[in-house]
């Protein structure tokens, strides 16, 4: 009997269905309730916890065991231990015990800190997070955890997105129960990251030294055809991607990862996967898998899976669109709107609630997605622009205007959509259409931040956001629970609310340069690269709004400017270091001996009849010496602004910005000039229409 999606999902996973059927019932209410109601932990419950899992993951094969973590890299960490103790008989017997399910011991010095541990200072811990699932990977029991320094200073990407929970959690809970919702336990936010992807033949990708060190293309002219007959665009999967995305399904499956939606992309090689939304910890975890797992899928197909933001220019770079929602324990979503969001009060509070949130710290936001890698994507005519601002949609707006105005709102007509063909079946058409040029676009029932690069981790955008709401809440709940009528109090506080942030509300094209214009003229920031918005974590409110509510403290903050930029610098150098040796001792030499080959067969002809006035292989050498003339000059140009940075990471950083990226610019611009000029076959590396097109 063949075996069923059903049969093997979840399979690689000790989740709630394992825990239920193994875990005595005490302890697996015990566990429940620090779940779901983030009541402490007893060791005694760790311990049978821990038996149950080893006996799990030891009938699946397992041997070893890591905690599963998420530094301030990027990407996740392991230290595998195996389950083995010593017996007295001289054999072994598999022992896991509530200590090591509870915490671990890495060395905190070798990771990122931003200063917060020096090289001597080793010690660091991780400690089990009970809120996201334990999983199988190969032979290894990954166990979720955070990861802090000796002194408890958080280093990794949850640790922060557990406490931003905490405290929307806890301010819209008090908003709650001012609507009488007294028997909610908790409020969770919901998140499904759209993850966007190329796939690329491996023999072309290890030709290409950019793409090994860095994972974009630093040189290469634009393919005769790229993205412009919108021709990949949800179209015919190809049998080699489809072999990969089922395959992909498949592990995604078995980990619990709720892998629902694939197809095409805009740019060619470029593909999308969208999960069923999940908790933001769940889903930061399991996109952080899903990244991992595509890439070594791929390589069992011969292909390499490209995360990097921009990997090839003059086509679409890929994003990773956050969709965010919030609910409670019962599963009401608090941003869905109902049949008339005029009437729904709660709705409005909650939606003036992140209205508030997003325009008081549209740079925390801006902050959050910043890379070096997503700076070439932002505001390129594919993706949002640097400008951040929240689309509502016509019905929404038009009960905000209503509400601003003190006016009555009659309500959007739902429109009977015509087909023109009888056999297709009638439909009332959505009353607000979509943006998918809106950074922050409302989607009916949820927000999508669509401002997230692809290899970003989410969690950093999601503890902004959290945050950010969780202050709203907080200022919303203090005003109400003191006024003397709560009905006035709410009309007034909503009425306010968007007099005060309606500048952030745009419905328009986001690609238009008048709509930067006119941000500007709104007051709203541009903050077009890293070196621009990062130092802005440091402001007075962020370190106010992120500190009062317990997400970091000012040390951590501090550590994280550090990193982000630091980051950021060390990105763009490599790149910077690797033009050079690819343009110095792959593009030079190949344009040169080219040019020398074209000279020796002009020569030749001249030498058979010296008539011949050879003018294409004259002026092609010529070109091609003043191209490699050209190459040497801004080569030098670039190693030259390399060798001058110097300084702090702030300086250093805005050095890049304005010297190092210029001098990128304008030495890749020369060689691919010089590609277009040189034989196909002389070309050190693959070209963009067989990277593109090859697979």
């Amino acid at each position: 009997m063949m075996e069923t999606v059903k049969d093997y999902f979840g399979a690689a996973v000790f989740d709630d269905r394992v825990m239920k059927a193994t875990l005595p019932a005490k302890v697996y209410d015990s566990l429940k309730k620090t779940i779901d109601e983030g009541k402490e932990l007893d060791l005694s419950v760790a311990n049978a916890v821990a038996a149950a899992m080893r006996d799990w993951a030891v009938a699946k094969g397992a041997t070893h065991f890591t905690h599963w973590f998420q530094p301030l890299t990027g990407i996740t960490a392991e230290k595998h231990d195996s389950f083995i103790t010593p017996a007295p008989d001289g054999g072994v017997i598999m022992e896991f015990s509530g200590k090591e399910l509870i915490r671990g011991e890495p060395d905190a010095s070798s990771f990122p800190s931003g200063g917060l541990r020096a090289t001597f200072e080793a010690r660091g811990y991780t400690a089990w997070d009970p809120t996201s699932y334990a999983f199988i990977k190969g032979k290894t029991l990954c166990i979720p955890t955070a990861f802090c320094a000796y002194g408890g200073e958080a280093l990794d990407q949850k640790t922060p997105l557990l406490r931003s929970m905490e405290a929307l959690n806890v301010q819209a809970k008090r908003v709650l129960r001012l609507f009488g919702k007294t028997d909610v336990k908790r409020v969770v936010t919901n998140v499904g990251p759209e993850q966007e992807y190329f796939l690329v033949d491996k023999k072309l990708y290890d030709q290409r030294l950019d793409l090994r060190l860095t994972g974009r293309t630093l040189f290469g002219a634009l393919s005769p055809k790229g993205q412009e007959m919108d021709d990949h665009y949800f179209g015919v999967i190809r049998p080699r991607v489809a072999a990969f995305m089922e395959e992909l399904n498949e592990e995604l499956w078995k980990l619990g990862i709720l892998a629902k939606t694939e197809h095409n992309e805009v740019a060619p090689a470029q593909h999308e996967l969208a999960p069923i939304y999940t908790t933001a910890n769940l889903a930061t975890d399991q996109n952080q898998l899903t990244m991992e797992i595509m890439q070594k899928v791929a390589a069992k197909h011969g292909l390499v899976c490209l995360l990097q933001e921009k990997p090839f220019a003059g086509v679409n770079g890929s994003g990773k669109h956050n969709n965010w929602s919030i609910a409670t324990d019962a599963g009401q979503n608090l941003l869905s709107p109902g049949e008339t969001p005029y009437e729904n009060a709660q709705f409005l509070l909650f939606l003036c609630a992140v209205i508030r949130a997003v325009d008081e710290y549209q740079d925390l936001l801006r902050i959050s997605v910043a890379t070096a890698g997503n700076d070439h994507r932002l505001g390129a005519n594919e993706a949002p622009p640097a400008v951040v601002s929240i689309f509502l949609g016509d019905e929404l707006n038009g009960v905000l205007e209503a509400i601003e105005n003190d006016a009555p709102y009659h309500g959007a007509a739902h429109t009977k959509m015509k087909l023109g063909v009888d056999i297709l079946p009638k439909f009332n058409r959505d009353t607000t259409d979509r943006n998918r040029t809106s950074p922050f676009a409302f989607t009916g029932n949820k927000f999508e931040f669509r401002m997230l690069g692809s290899a970003n981790s989410i969690a950093c955008a999601n503890v902004m956001l959290n945050t950010a709401v969780a202050e709203s809440l907080r200022q919303f709940a203090d005003e109400l629970e003191s006024a003397a009528d709560f009905e006035t109090a709410l009309h007034a506080l909503i009425r306010r609310t968007v007099r005060e942030h309606k500048r952030i509300i745009f419905n328009g094209n986001g690609y238009d340069e008048a709509w930067i214009a006119e941000a500007e003229a709104r007051g709203l920031l541009n903050y077009r690269t890293t070196a621009d918005c990062m130092p802005h974590l440091l402001d007075r409110k962020n370190r106010e709004l992120l500190t009062s509510h317990g997400v970091f403290s000012e040390a951590e903050l501090a550590s994280r400017c550090e990193i982000m930029l630091e980051n950021y610098c060390k990105t763009i150098c490599i790149e910077a270091r690797t033009m050079v040796t690819m343009a110095r001792t792959q593009i030079a030499p190949a344009v040169g001996s080219f040019a020398a080959a074209t000279a020796a067969n002009a020569a030749c002809k001249k030498t058979l009849c010296g008539a011949l006035a050879c003018r294409y292989e004259t002026e092609l050498v010529e070109t091609l010496s003043a191209l490699t003339d050209e190459i040497a000059a801004r080569t030098a140009a670039l190693e030259t602004e390399i060798s001058a940075l110097s300084g702090g990471v702030a300086e250093e950083a805005a050095r890049i910005r304005d010297a190092v990226l210029p001098a990128m610019e304008a030495l890749r611009g020369v060689c691919d000039e010089a590609e277009r000029k040189t034989a196909k076959t002389s070309w050190p590396f693959p070209t963009y229409a067989e990277l593109l097109f090859g697979v």
